[in-house]
């Protein structure tokens, strides 16, 4: 069997405590790397693109932001929809600011902006905690669709209200606009993926990473030991908003190009994205993309199901996704609390003990 530890000796504290510590682990991760950045580009359309490829990498990210602030640190937010927006103005006030600079940059500096934000937003964090900092965060939440709705400098006065994203290139390439081609955008959005989860697993592992994992575990011992609540938290705070803001501003300028705030950035999204997280598994990089799979090709593979190979009416086949939907998160939720994190878990330690049971 490929997937054993025996063999596989560690020679120094880096390889002891590198991220995939089986050799067949790591492969694995390569070879879906290469698969990403190599093979798919070539392949897909405009429809893959759409519909499943960028969404699934932007509530990636906006999933590991938010589990770094409710999986690792404790931190109940319903704010997400709210961040992700001041990452998608951010985004569109400063590419019509500064149109010389690249949009790489861009998006940077929106989830620098955002996570400023979120820093503001998670100082009642420092007094209140569980469910009252759930209802302080709605509060943030409605506040920021507010004023990105009432205060016409954000959306540089138009007389719609809305924000859409003018045309930007990367090496020659356009990425945003009308006329970009599906592999563009889809690779942009790739980079920013990659680069999230590199540095999202190597926090969690560090110094910080224990530290929000302390205060999240029990806050009073925490403190008792030496970690300092104050910056632990709205640390934790700032790098969730910051990969959001990155989450939000992809959001706008890659994926929908034009925006409304109330619309595309309001409760349910962030409902959304905390299914995400509670599906796949809180506390995991790698539940934060099982969740983010998950809700983004389900109500595809449905619709394909029901209204494709069926031919039922499509209303019909709109209530019945949402219905199945709401039962397989309660079902899942049931069975399995810990999320899809946990079952593949579980599979692996099955498969290194295989064929024995102990």
């Amino acid at each position: 069997m490929l997937y054993r530890e025996a063999g596989d000796f560690k020679t120094s504290y880096a390889e002891d405590s590198q991220t995939f510590p089986i050799k067949f682990d790591r492969w694995r991760y390569y070879a879906v790397l290469a698969v990403a950045f190599g093979v798919i580009p070539f392949f897909i359309n405009d429809y893959w693109v759409s519909a499943i490829f960028l969404p699934f990498l932007i509530y990636s990210i906006a999933a590991i932001g938010l589990n770094i602030l409710t999986g690792y640190c404790g931190q109940v937010s319903l704010g997400t929809g709210g961040f992700m927006a001041v990452g998608a103005y951010a985004c569109y006030k400063l590419m019509t600011a500064f149109p010389d600079i690249s949009i790489f940059f861009h998006v940077i500096l929106a989830g620098g902006i955002t996570a400023g934000v979120g820093i503001l937003f998670g100082l009642p964090s420092l007094r209140i905690k569980g469910f009252y900092l759930a209802v302080a965060t709605l509060a943030a939440q409605f506040f920021l669709v507010w004023i990105f709705n009432r205060v016409p400098w954000f959306y540089n006065y138009s007389a719609t209200g809305q924000i859409s994203a003018p045309e930007r290139t990367v090496f020659g390439v356009k990425v945003t606009g009308p006329e970009t081609d599906a592999w563009a955008t889809y690779l942009f959005c790739l980079v920013f993926v990659v680069l999230v989860a590199w540095l999202a697993r190597n926090l969690t592992r560090g110094t910080v990473g224990r530290k929000w994992m302390a205060i999240r575990d029990m806050d009073i011992a925490a403190e008792i030991i030496g970690v300092n609540p104050l910056t632990a938290k709205l640390s934790a705070f700032a790098v969730s908003s910051f990969f959001i803001g990155i989450a939000g501003a992809l959001f706008f300028a890659v994926y929908l190009g034009a925006v409304e705030v109330g619309e595309v950035f309001g409760i349910n999204k962030s409902f959304l994205v905390l299914f995400m997280v509670i599906i796949g598994g809180l506390g995991s990089i790698f539940g934060s993309f099982a969740g983010a799979a998950f809700l983004v090709l389900l109500p595809v593979i449905l619709k394909n199901l029901l209204v494709g190979t069926l031919g039922w009416p499509t209303d019909l086949a709109a209530h019945l996704e949402f219905m199945i939907v709401g039962a397989l998160i309660i079902v899942f939720l049931v069975a399995e609390p810990h999320g899809l994190a946990q079952l593949w878990r579980v599979a692996k330690d099955k498969l290194r003990l295989w064929p024995f049971p102990h």
